[in-house]
């Protein structure tokens, strides 16, 4: 063999290897908006976000449910910004309750997945004192074209929407 061509493509190679490592998708929480609706039902304590670098922050939200509650839905949408924020993917309402007993919705399963290890939502209703706490992620499981996204959560009592968290965050896709 020559070893003209066998150095420039081994050193190709390897060139190749050390920019596909280095550059990954990542995450990056921008804003949290906690908002209750009937402050009989819910109040936070704290809803915000803690940077700890330029690309790296936590989300820090301590909730109080005032009356334990058995009928709990959750409504969860997806929005993409493009001149303003638009429905992205999915926009779904499902029984918060029934899915902690069964876990079989894939998409809720996904987001549950992200914050079960940092929550208190790791039982089934009724609920009291809710903590989701430095919670930062840096890898997203599902591929996302880059740009900046909202995760909208609407959480319902008793068929009334009684408080909003609202999280958003940019994905960024480098190739």
């Amino acid at each position: 063999m020559n070893p003209n061509v066998i150095l420039p493509g081994l050193f190709l190679a390897a060139l190749f290897l050390m920019i596909s490592v280095s550059e990954a998708p990542y995450v990056k929480l921008t804003n949290v908006v906690c908002e209750s609706k009937n402050k009989s039902w819910a109040v936070f304590h704290y809803c915000r976000l803690k940077a700890y670098s330029r690309n790296k922050t936590s989300m820090n939200i301590n909730a109080t449910f005032l009356h334990p509650t058995n009928n709990e839905s959750l409504r969860l949408k997806m929005v993409k910004r493009l001149s303003g924020y638009k429905p992205f993917l999915f926009d779904i309402t499902i029984d918060a309750c029934l899915f902690l007993r069964k876990r079989h919705n894939p998409v809720i399963k996904m987001f549950y997945s992200f914050i079960k290890d940092y929550s208190t939502l790791n039982h089934t209703c009724p609920y009291g004192l809710q903590v989701v706490s430095d919670y930062h992620t840096a890898v997203f499981p599902v591929p996302l074209p880059t740009g900046d996204y909202g995760v909208l959560l609407d959480f319902i009592f008793d068929a009334k929407k009684q408080f909003h968290v609202n999280i958003y965050f940019t994905f960024v896709e480098d190739f």
